[in-house]
């Protein structure tokens, strides 16, 4: 259950294949008038694969990430030649354009809002030579996501805590670890005080109502993988215990979702949800004291969740293979 260099060839596969293709494409799409009845390409020209547009972000993020940890990759070459072919300073301010067009605000928030800055997270961690151009050309893009995701803070009055895009968490805390990554003081402070502010008190969450049907992100965990960023270890440890009091009793969160049907986008959702789990409750032991009463449970729960949902990755159906990788990665990664 470990991430290895096999592993990482299989996943970035699925991105080299899927950025490039076009149809079938769920588009969440405005329009304004008649001009923008658009193809998918013609409306993002970079980001238009792998199904929708935030799982063409993180199946670029994806890329970097096998890379980053096995520079000797095979499939090295073809993820160069797609980064040059898609990251181009006119392409991004293309993409750049869609969010400057009235009622666009809110397109892609906040799910897609984490997932580019933590493209550009990982845009600026690579050691590949090119990755500075790449960087560079989406700076627009990146600028205008993240001061849309600070205006939203000011507005958005109650957390979302749906486990699917819209939810909050989810996006703040990738958010987080960009703003901290890059030293940006001002996204920082509004990402950690609005959390403390919304999150801080919350005690006893009801997981036993979790997993919804279509959700690939549990509302329970993903507020405690924020709050684990956000607090110190000792005060996390303390708002842990009020926030999922008694998490070992809590079946529904500690054994997998049930997959009925993977070659339904909605169905689908559910492997994403026992990996993105994984992830989830590996950062939240990080950050728990080595003798705490539930370790040994989350431990378990970990391995449970991987092992139901890690061999549907590769080789899916294109309902969970345009992104499921990038939760595999997110769920084996130490």
């Amino acid at each position: 259950m470990q991430l290895t260099l096999e592993r990482a060839e299989e996943f970035a596969r699925m991105p080299l294949a899927y950025l490039r293709q076009e149809y079938p494409n769920h588009i969440m799409h405005l329009l304004n008038d008649e001009s923008d009845v658009l193809s998918p390409r013609a409306m993002h020209p970079v980001f238009y694969g792998c199904y929708d547009w935030h799982s063409a972000v993180h199946g670029f993020w994806l890329l970097l990430r096998c890379l980053r940890k096995y520079p000797s990759l095979a499939a090295a070459d073809e993820i160069s030649v797609l980064f040059d072919e898609h990251f181009t300073s006119e392409l991004m301010e293309r993409e750049t354009d869609y969010f400057r067009a009235p009622n666009r605000t809110h397109f892609e928030r906040p799910y897609g809002f984490g997932w580019l800055l933590a493209l550009d997270q990982e845009l600026r961690m690579s050691s590949h030579p090119r990755a500075p151009q790449w960087q560079a050309a989406m700076t627009p893009l990146t600028a205008k996501i993240r001061r849309l995701l600070l205006d939203y803070l000011v507005k958005l009055s109650y957390p979302i805590r749906v486990g699917t895009h819209f939810n909050t968490a989810f996006a703040l805390a990738l958010s987080l670890d960009y703003a901290r990554y890059i030293n940006d003081a001002e996204l920082e402070t509004a990402i950690v005080e609005w959390s403390q502010q919304h999150y801080g008190k919350d005690t006893d969450y009801p997981a036993r109502y979790e997993p919804g049907g279509d959700e690939f992100i549990s509302g329970a965990l993903t507020e405690a993988l924020l709050m684990s960023k956000v607090l110190s270890p000792d005060t996390f440890a303390t708002w842990f215990d009020g926030y999922l009091p008694r998490i070992a009793e809590v079946s529904q969160l500690m054994h997998p979702a049930h997959v009925s049907d993977p070659t339904d986008p909605k169905v689908a959702h559910l492997d994403g949800l026992n990996l993105s789990r994984a992830w989830c409750m590996k950062t939240v032991l990080r950050h728990l004291p080595v003798g705490h009463a539930a370790r040994s449970a989350i431990e378990a729960a970990i391995q449970r969740h991987i092992a139901a949902s890690i061999d549907q990755v590769v080789g899916s159906h294109y309902s969970g293979g345009h992104w499921l990788a990038s939760f595999a990665m997110l769920a084996l990664e130490d």
